[in-house]
């Protein structure tokens, strides 16, 4: 383990890098802590559209590394994030469970249903989806609303029976209207490395992406000028990483040997 932090800022994905389930990798918690004595800030990041980051900050929290909840960016606040670096705030309309409008309204965005009103339409995970909300979307669309959405992966598979997850409403949105999606919130999008790095306060140039995922941690990084750091505690193979044009700064068993 390196006594000192090498970076200023850390940004880490979650899931496969500082726990798997409910409970930590192992050396997550004295890495993370010796970083943040040593002065370095950190953030994490989660693509995960159904839980807002208060959620991920309480278990963090509660597995012993105490977050408050502005310490966490997900897709959601990417968004928000980029709609504001746009000036956006109003003619928005979001094809979102209850939770997330409230969450738009909450950061000060105005929703609107009004189909003369919609200036962006955002596509984002929704178990209460229908007709409805799909016809006003299309309609949208066609007549010139811009197209974003909140994650464009398959973060929540899909059932005999179940509700279309992002991918799937962007998939049907697209090929009825012949619009393709503008702008994705989620890694690895610039709008969310933007979020994590406006809370960190600190140049790319000093920070370091920490993550399991090749085409998302380490394509974001990669992508916008970070070095990164690739965990192969979680979906990447050795295998999968000889073989992918992502070569990540460094290769690390764990988070415990972060430098």
């Amino acid at each position: 383990m390196h006594p000192f932090p090498r970076y200023a800022g850390y940004i880490f994905d979650l899931d496969g890098t500082v726990y798997r389930g409910d409970g930590l990798i192992e050396g997550a918690l004295e890495r993370i802590s010796a970083l943040r004595s040593a002065g370095a800030k950190t953030v994490f990041l989660s693509n995960k559209p159904l839980e807002p980051r208060s959620h991920y900050a309480a278990k963090l929290t509660r597995l012993g590394i105490p977050t408050p909840s502005e310490d966490v960016i997900n897709s959601s606040q990417a968004m928000f994030y980029h709609l504001r670096q746009e000036g956006q705030v109003k003619g928005i309309y979001v094809i979102g469970e209850p939770a997330l409008l409230q969450e738009f309204q909450d950061e000060g965005f105005a929703l609107t249903d009004n189909l003369g009103d919609i200036q962006i339409v955002i596509a984002a995970f929704d178990r209460t989806l229908d007709y409805a909300k799909l016809n006003l979307a299309h309609q949208a669309l066609v007549l010139g609303a811009s197209f974003y959405a909140t994650n464009s992966d398959r973060t929540c598979p899909m059932g005999a029976g179940e509700i279309p997850d992002c991918a799937g409403v962007i998939a049907f949105l697209e090929s009825t209207t012949g619009r393709k999606v503008e702008f994705v919130a989620g890694k690895p999008s610039a709008g969310m490395l933007g979020a994590a790095l406006a809370r960190l306060g600190v140049p790319r140039e000093r920070c370091l992406m920490v993550g399991d995922r090749l085409a998302t941690d380490m394509r974001m990084g990669l992508t916008f000028g970070l070095d990164t750091a690739l965990v192969m505690t979680g979906v990447t193979t050795r295998e999968m990483l000889t073989s992918s044009d992502l070569q990540p700064t460094y290769v690390l068993e764990s988070i415990r040997q972060v430098p």
